[in-house]
This record gives C-alpha cells, sequence and structure tokens, in this order.
C-alpha cells in the first residue's frame, strides 16, 4: 500500500461508526500484511466518528458541491460581521437559514439511501444542524466539514464568529435596539437658569441605568462564553488524548493477542512432537525388553550347550583311560 490515500481515508469515514473499527483495523492489517507499517500507523490512529459527525462527513463526501456553498456563505457571513455591515448581515443570515435547512434535508436522504444507517427516528438532525450553524461561526470547523474528517458534532450559541479580544460583533438585532434608544440629550446650555424638567431628568437616568444594565448583562454573557469555550477545548483536548491512549493500547492488545496465538501454535507443535517422541521411547523400551529377555535364554541354552560338551569330554576322557589299561 504506497501510504495513506485520500480515497481510503473517505472509505472509511463513510463508513457507518458501528462499523468503523473493523473497517480501520482490516485495513491496518492489510498495511501490515503489504509491508508499510508507517500507512498501518496513520490508519490505526483514525478515531471513529459520532453519529452526527458520520452524517456530516457523508454529506461532505456524497455532496462536496452543497458544503462548497456553505463553506463560501460562511466565508462572505464572517466577513460582514467583521465589517459591521447590517444589511448584508441580515440577508446572509436569511440565505444561511435556507442553506441549513436544506443541507440537513440532504442528510436525511443519504442516511436513507445508506443500508447500515441508523432509522430516520433515531438521526441526531439537531446536531446536524448545530455543526452546520458552528461552520458559519469557525473558519475551522467548516474546514473539517468541507474535509469530511469530522469526529463529533459542534455547536455554537453565541453570534457571528467565536468571540476573540477587542471583537465586537454588531447583529439585526442590536441595530434595532439602536434605533430604539433615544437620542443623547443636550447638556445645560450656559445662561438658561433651568436644565430639564425634573421627570426628564429621571427618565434619562432611568434609561442611561437600563443601558448600562443590558452592557453588563451582554458582558457578563461574553465571560460565561469565553469560560465555556476553554472549558470545552479542554473537554475535547483531554477526549483526543484518551481516544489517542484507547487506539494505542487496543493496538497493544491486538499484537499481544497475536503474539499470544504464535506462542500456542508453538505449543501444541512441541505437544504433539512430545507425543511421537513418548510413542517412540514407549516402542525402544517394548524393543529392549524383548532383546533382554531373548539374550537371557541364549546364555541359559548357551551354558547348557557347554556343559554337555564338557560332560561329553570327561566321558570320553574316561573311555580312553580305561582302554589304556586293558592293553
Amino acid at each position: 500500500m504506497p501510504g495513506l490515500s485520500a480515497e481510503l481515508v473517505q472509505q472509511l469515514y463513510r463508513t457507518p461508526p458501528d462499523r468503523f473499527v473493523a473497517a480501520r483495523d482490516a485495513a491496518v492489517a492489510e498495511a501490515r500484511q503489504a509491508g508499510d507499517p508507517t500507512t498501518a500507523r496513520q490508519l490505526a490512529r483514525l478515531r471513529r466518528p459520532t453519529v452526527a459527525a458520520w452524517l456530516v462527513n457523508l454529506l461532505a463526501i456524497r455532496r462536496p458541491e452543497l458544503v462548497a456553498d456553505l463553506v463560501q456563505l460562511a466565508d462572505a457571513l464572517r466577513v460582514a460581521q467583521r465589517e459591521l455591515r447590517g444589511p448584508r448581515l441580515r440577508e446572509l443570515s436569511a440565505q444561511r437559514r435556507a442553506v441549513v435547512g436544506a443541507l440537513v434535508a440532504e442528510v436525511r436522504k443519504l442516511a436513507a439511501a445508506e443500508p447500515d444507517a441508523p432509522p430516520a427516528s433515531r438521526l441526531p438532525l439537531a446536531e446536524v444542524e448545530a455543526t452546520l450553524n458552528a461552520a458559519f461561526s469557525d473558519a475551522e470547523v467548516a474546514e473539517q466539514v468541507r474535509a469530511g474528517r469530522l469526529l463529533r458534532a459542534a455547536s455554537y450559541a453565541g453570534f457571528g464568529e467565536v468571540p476573540r479580544p477587542q471583537l465586537r460583533l454588531v447583529t439585526g438585532e442590536d441595530e434595532e435596539h439602536e434605533e430604539e434608544r433615544p437620542a443623547r440629550r443636550p447638556g445645560p446650555q450656559r445662561g438658561r437658569a433651568e436644565a430639564a424638567p425634573r421627570t426628564d431628568r429621571a427618565s434619562e437616568r432611568a434609561e442611561q441605568a437600563e443601558r448600562a444594565a443590558q452592557r453588563a448583562a451582554r458582558a457578563e454573557r461574553a465571560r460565561q462564553r469565553r469560560a465555556l469555550d476553554r472549558e470545552l477545548a479542554k473537554a475535547q483536548t483531554d477526549q483526543e488524548r484518551a481516544e489517542a491512549e484507547l487506539a494505542e493500547a487496543t493496538g497493544q492488545e491486538r499484537d499481544g493477542a497475536a503474539a499470544l496465538d504464535r506462542l500456542e501454535a508453538e505449543l501444541a507443535e512441541l505437544e504433539r512432537r512430545r507425543a511421537v517422541a513418548e510413542q517412540d521411547l514407549s516402542r525402544a523400551k517394548l524393543a529392549r525388553r524383548a532383546a533382554e529377555r531373548a539374550v537371557t535364554v541364549a546364555r541359559r541354552r548357551a551354558g547348557e550347550v557347554e556343559a554337555a560338551v564338557e560332560a561329553l569330554a570327561a566321558e570320553e576322557g574316561n573311555a580312553d583311560a580305561g582302554g589304556g589299561a586293558a592293553d
């Protein structure tokens, strides 16, 4: 396998999440068998997406032209937000709602065409919609959506881009509030005996207090949003680290299981050879015992023959002695 290809990655990320790990492990095994450990390691590091992320990836892979339109509209919306262009913002916001609604409907159609997709009643379309809306606010999320490699759903509850220092975003609602606010009253003019009536001053102070309270509330919401963004970033980092450790531990477990299988196969072969050797030893023992019995019989027979020979020799000697005396 000549390196990790984009086609293989897309093939994995359009696989339903419940079959992703099996498909990835099969690709890792194939890469190892092909002698490509680098690709095997890169494949092993790929993490399983959530169902919502898989649906967004499926949209990016099957209908890339629609996602390209979303990214282009998101860029235009962020430019209008940075330039504080209210009418353009309202126009693009309306387009965004229409595009997101159309894309969610397309996701539903794509999921229905997938044989292993969850049923329509269990599709996390709300998370899909939140992710697509987040792509309008965060360029990084938009790029992940376009690449079709999203791992989890994204969301952003604020307006405009993710808050950054010294950045203030104005929406159509803000402009309406600005129109409702009364014009600043001129200060007292030199030479006039009295300022505005007391009721007008009280009303002005109340309006100022209300505006101050609104600004304080917006600042508090922005502070809470930044705190939540930091907490979310930390949680995502911890999750990625844990998933990487899980992938590494899974690989080690898989390698250990393979090593154990090899050792068990070697042990089975040794057991077979041991059984054969024991049979050979048993036959050798039987042959030795039979040879010992044969030696015992042969020795006894040899002793008997030797005794007979000696007896015959003795008889011949006696006979020769008797004949000599007779002469």
